[in-house]
């Protein structure tokens, strides 16, 4: 097997002379097993035959050239033939800070990225990442997206190792809201107060669970009755007015310094590690405590509360907002069997057709009106 260099001309003439042919055009190289004809893209005969020459070299000592390449790239970035997957994270931890922190350092630890943590980036092959998306979660293949991308735009990646279509698609899986009697039931089983009055301000709040344990006595007016906070995964401000229910639990909160000293003080994982053996204990299945979040959103939508207040008070383009208020939508949505019977009666009467609002049933009113 072999590669010859040919110009633009008939193929039959090229496969049965192998001599160069001098008519006009790109230049392009002839696969002496196959057949092949492959562009060299260029017409610089100089610089064709030197990309042949590279070609058959690279098909008699693969290995050796391996090294030549790999020379050449470190002359221009001496830690280009080093470079790991985990010193890409960890150069993009550099910039994080926070909770994000905290969850890259977890995003390290992914036992399915160990299968390329300490492979070269640039000799990392399509078929090691589909190693780590097949062993991996949903969060695997979100954040593997995004270290890939990161080495493209530092230039570490001459071209993607996988495209983006190649990557499995992204299904995260439905979340619903903690209802009002398992709210009940985990407040009547809860001994301790400090505890017990932080899930009732994830239920009256809507908060992250972050962001409310994290609340502070500074953060509430007393004169107003109302509370306003950053959110402390993208600093967006979130707040509202705070209705007696849950003024009730302010009252009984610290005027000053954090609202939950202790809870505060502990990771958020073993927050939710608590709140999940109280939801074993009681029989609830499929809740943690973000899906306080979910069950406020819910709650908005079923009380037609409208859809960019709770995207205001939340402090974010919620997901959770937008689901819960686009099944609420689709429930509320009329029949067409509805729209043709007003439709009907409009034309049958002379009159025309109102529509108030979008999920409203059309009514008939007099022309002029």
């Amino acid at each position: 097997m072999g590669t010859k260099l040919c110009s633009s001309a008939e193929s039959r003439r090229i496969r049965s002379n192998p001599a160069v042919n001098e008519l006009g055009g790109k230049c392009y190289c002839v696969d002496t097993l196959t057949l092949a004809r492959t562009s060299l893209r260029t017409k610089d005969r100089k610089e064709a035959e030197r990309l042949v020459q590279h070609k058959n070299e690279a098909l008699k000592n693969p290995h050796i050239n391996r090294k030549i390449g790999m020379a050449y790239l470190s002359a221009v970035d001496p830690n280009f033939v080093t470079r790991t997957w985990d010193d890409v994270m960890a150069d993009m931890m550099l910039d994080k800070t926070a909770p994000t922190l905290k969850r890259w350092q977890s995003v390290r630890k992914d036992p399915a990225l160990h299968f390329i943590k300490n492979k070269v980036v640039v000799c990392t092959l399509p078929e090691d990442f589909l190693a780590v998306l097949r062993a991996g979660t949903v969060s695997t293949n979100v954040y593997l997206r995004r270290i890939q991308k990161h080495s493209l735009d530092m230039g570490w990646l001459p071209v993607a190792i996988l495209p983006k279509k190649k990557f499995p698609k992204i299904k995260h899986q439905d979340q619903r809201g903690i209802t009002a009697a398992e709210h009940a039931l985990i407040l009547g089983r809860e001994g301790n107060p400090e505890r017990s009055d932080f899930y009732d301000l994830c239920w009256h709040l809507g908060g992250s669970q972050s962001d409310i344990a994290h609340l502070q006595g500074e953060d509430i007016d007393y004169l107003r009755k109302a509370f306003s906070y950053s959110r402390l995964k993208t600093s967006n401000l979130g707040g509202m007015r705070i209705r007696p229910k849950a003024w009730e639990v302010i009252l009984r909160r610290p005027r000053t310094g954090p609202l939950f000293p202790y809870l505060c003080s502990v990771r958020e994982a073993d927050r939710a590690t608590e709140f999940k053996q109280r939801c074993v204990g009681l029989g609830i299945h499929g809740v943690t405590l973000h899906n306080y979040r979910y069950g406020w959103a819910e709650r908005s939508a079923d009380a037609g509360y409208p859809e960019r207040y709770a995207q205001r008070v939340l402090g974010q383009n919620s997901k959770a907002v937008h689901r819960a208020y686009a099944k609420k939508a689709r429930k509320q949505m009329p029949s067409l069997e509805e729209y043709e019977a007003a439709a009907l009666a409009a034309e049958e009467s002379g009159k025309i057709l109102v529509l108030n609002h979008e999920a409203e049933v059309p009514k008939v009113i007099r022309q002029g009106i």
